[in-house]
């Protein structure tokens, strides 16, 4: 996948995750962790959304470490 960093191939834990994302700018396909919460199911990340305050449902592949040693999750899509 061009433009993601590697999952850990030794523990594998980059999976797709449904998620409340703060968007501050529409044009990012990655975010820090701190800015993704995570959601058990669609409908729980559909109820929390807030579009007003840039809070948006999505679904994100991550966690990933970043060259700069952050965690950051990717965009799949929008719900």
């Amino acid at each position: 996948m061009r433009g993601y960093v590697p999952p850990d191939p030794a523990g594998g834990v980059s999976q797709e995750h449904f998620a409340v994302v703060y968007v501050p700018r529409s044009k990012r396909h990655r975010f820090a962790a701190n800015c993704v919460t995570l959601c058990a199911t669609k409908e729980e990340a559909l109820a929390v959304q807030e579009p007003e305050t840039k809070r948006h449902a999505a679904v994100v592949l991550g966690p990933s470490k970043s060259s700069e040693g952050q965690f950051i999750y990717y965009l799949v899509q929008w719900l």
